[in-house]
């Protein structure tokens, strides 16, 4: 068949992408099923599932160094019975914020985090996304040990850490982009990427429980320190484990590391020269954004004021505050997993193309998302509405599948700087939507609250249609030059087909 130019790759409509899955599930037919077993849970046999723990347990201290002072904002600012010495009780507050400033606390860390989308993506590609990722998470880390002496210090100086904070972690999510077009075979991508960003909701959900216990137990400031700590031992961890590449790891053996390689079309290490103005004006990227933007909102609307919400209008305890704020992070979190295997699974049985897996999984979530954000602020019982808000939540997994791969089939060496773009725009959520929210509940009333969830759905209804209308699931014209994928050929060619699972000698014996 010879080589496959990137102007050839896709025939009568038709992309290469999808054909090759479809010859390589044919081959696989035949294959040993228990070799394919083995390899989906010895995942320490296969290196490039190594580097999709450690970045699961990355993003485990993203989420967790962000999410812990929605909980610890609570407890700081709760109002307290204080014995006097004289016997008189007066009540007092550690920090007597009212809503609109809490709503400011509580959204300036994407002040700092929207700044660094785009710089995250380009250090990257031109770095290698492994430095950037650690950098990254350790210095969030540092900083959040540091919390507690800003905010006794004053409101200002704990505003200043936290924007610095978001300026640091807002490389992360662009820049592990960079660490899937060197690790993540073509029909692995959304397996990989959707288990590496199940750690968001791993960490949400053990850091909004654990966070309120440790609030209760040794005071807020335990909070941060903890937390901050963990994501330390991370980062040092993490540069002594995982490296640029695979052709870069000593550990890997030359079978996965070949058949990594020839998944993508390697051929030579060239400078990566981005195409600012087709990145800007394709409408694929625009419905990317568009739907990164939406998610968010509704995301990050929760996010941050879920624990509130359930303390204010449902009368929920603080130690309850956290655990019930969980459950939908846990939810989400399991679905995760599901949702990246199912996307790669019909693509490689052929039921599903590429640009269908994208559209059919990420506008379906939106539109489940939509009705049961509105049921929530319809019932607004204890009951009802957390049910409610766990399944708005957890389907938001199947959206991952949707628009945080798709930069990976548009432009695999522009992919970080795709999403570093598409979150710069998916941050503005997190500094709007806790200030509208504040503004909104400013009586603490659940009518007030009702409208904050009805914004949350029709945004979620927009960005499905935008995403339907516009998504694009094949390599696009303007990626073709200096691409990884520029010499990519048959299945059958790479040695994919017998390879695709067998990382080891076993099948052999």
């Amino acid at each position: 068949m010879g080589q496959q130019s990137l102007e050839n790759r896709t025939v009568n409509g038709e992309d290469l992408v999808d054909r090759q899955a479809s010859a390589i599930e044919k081959n696989n037919e035949s294959s040993d099923p228990l070799v394919a077993d083995k390899i989906t849970w010895q995942f320490w046999k296969a290196r490039r599932y190594v580097v999709v723990l450690m970045a699961f347990l990355g993003f485990f201290n993203v989420y967790s160094l962000r999410v812990n002072l929605s909980v610890a904002i609570v407890a700081m600012t709760e109002t307290k019975n204080v014995t006097m010495e004289n016997g008189t009780v007066i009540e007092t507050q550690d920090f007597p914020w009212d809503s609109t400033q809490q709503g400011l606390v509580l959204s300036s860390f994407f002040y700092g985090y929207i700044t660094t989308q785009l710089m995250g993506g380009y250090l990257g590609s031109k770095f290698g996304g492994h430095y950037v990722f650690a950098s990254g998470i350790g210095v969030t880390a540092l900083l959040t040990i540091l919390t507690p002496v800003a905010a006794k210090h004053s409101l200002y100086m704990l505003l200043a850490v936290r924007i610095i904070e978001g300026v640091f972690e807002g490389v992360t999510f662009p820049c592990i982009h960079a660490v899937w077009a060197r690790w993540a075979p073509v029909y692995e991508r959304s397996r990989m990427a959707t288990l590496a960003f199940a750690g968001n909701y791993a960490g949400t959900v053990v850091a909004m429980p654990l966070s309120g216990v440790l609030a209760v137990a040794w005071g807020w400031e335990s909070v941060f320190y903890f937390f901050g700590a963990i994501g330390l031992v991370w980062a040092i961890a993490w540069m002594f484990i995982v490296k640029a590449g695979p052709e870069d790891d000593p550990f890997i053996s030359e079978k996965e590391k070949n058949y990594i390689l020839n998944s993508l079309g390697h051929t030579e290490k060239k400078a990566i020269k981005h195409p600012w103005k087709a990145i800007f004006t394709s409408t694929a990227v625009w419905a990317i954004i568009a739907s990164h933007f939406a998610e968010n909102w509704g995301f990050f609307t929760l996010l941050t004021q879920l624990p509130t919400f359930l303390k204010e209008t449902l009368d929920f305890q603080l130690e309850k505050t956290g655990i019930v704020s969980a459950i939908p992070y846990l939810a989400m979190g399991c679905l995760l997993g599901v949702s990246g295997y199912l996307a790669d699974w019909t693509q490689i049985k052929g039921y599903l193309t590429t640009v269908q897996v994208r559209k059919y999984f990420n506008c379906g979530a939106f539109l489940f998302q939509t009705v049961f954000m509105m049921l929530a602020a319809y019932l607004l019982d204890p009951v009802g509405t957390v049910a409610c808000i766990t399944v708005a939540v957890g389907f938001g997994a199947f959206a991952w599948s949707g628009f945080i791969v798709n930069p990976l089939d548009l432009a695999p060496n522009h992919a970080s700087v795709i999403l570093g773009i598409s979150n710069t725009f998916a941050t503005i959520p997190g500094i709007v939507s806790p200030l509208l929210t504040g503004v909104i509940t400013s009586d603490k009333t659940k009518e007030q609250w009702q409208i904050v969830f009805y914004i949350s759905s029709g945004i979620y209804l927009v960005g499905c249609v935008i995403y339907w209308f516009f998504c694009k699931g094949d390599l696009q014209p303007w990626a073709q030059k200096n691409s990884h994928e520029e010499n990519l050929e048959s299945p059958q060619q790479l040695g994919i087909v017998n390879d695709q699972f067998d990382m080891s000698d076993e099948k052999k014996s």
